[in-house]
């Protein structure tokens, strides 16, 4: 288990960095907030002291010789360089929350290579005219299909007994994002192509049953894209 152990260590210490970037960016924010405001106000000033001397006729109302000052545009190249930095650091918190979801695929993948030759292992110690009940049992839920005639794939671990004490069919269909059994309060997903259908109102972050349409967190960009369409 040295790479869960790993990508604890390392989960632990992305929030601080993630609060970190986040005051920078603050602190950024505010800079450019006061640079933007007197540079407006230098703008502003020197608009209207070119246009008195337009009018008054100590400058030449010629465009190619009429600029702001150079200290009026040293404050916007700043202002640039401010949001470059806070452009940055966002770029820089999103790469570290997708390396660790990288890190958590490859970590479930691993756990599944392990399931399965665990599987395979149990398999391979019985004899040839005694099947493996629980290996059996195990195969024929994860290709079982779910409501609908839909194939479930399981990943997860056995239902927890904690929820639940009665006993769990093995070859009882599992729903929701964790891949698990119905119990409890259910919503179904207003997606007519939802692989998964349903979802337990705790694994979704719901209290009531939502009124009106519901989409589940995979199916609510497909919506939208199915709506420009």
């Amino acid at each position: 288990m040295g790479f869960l152990e790993d990508f604890q260590a390392s989960l632990e210490s992305l929030p601080a960095m993630l609060q970190r970037n986040y005051a920078l960016m603050r602190d950024l924010d505010k800079s450019l907030q006061g640079v933007q405001q007197q540079n407006e106000q230098r703008c502003e000033q020197e608009i209207e002291d070119i246009r008195h001397g337009i009018e008054s006729g100590n400058i030449t109302p010629d465009s190619a010789l009429i600029r702001f000052s150079d200290e009026a545009i040293d404050e916007q190249k700043h202002s640039i360089r401010i949001a470059d930095e806070k452009v940055a650091l966002a770029t820089q918190a999103y790469d570290m929350v997708d390396a660790h979801i990288q890190q958590l695929d490859q970590y479930m993948r691993k756990l599944e290579e392990l399931r399965q030759e665990k599987e395979l292992a149990a398999s391979a110690s019985v004899g040839a005219g005694t099947p493996n009940t629980e290996a059996s049992t195990r195969s024929g839920r994860a290709s079982g299909s779910g409501r609908g005639g839909r194939k479930k794939t399981r990943l997860a671990a056995e239902p927890p007994s904690i929820a639940l004490e009665l006993p769990v069919d093995p070859n009882e269909p599992t729903y929701c994002l964790c891949n698990q059994v119905s119990y409890g309060e259910m919503v179904a997903c207003d997606y007519p192509d939802c692989k998964i259908e349903w979802f337990h109102f705790g694994c979704v972050g719901l209290k009531e049953q939502p009124k009106g349409k519901w989409y589940c967190p995979n199916c609510v960009g497909l919506q939208k894209r199915r709506k420009v369409k």
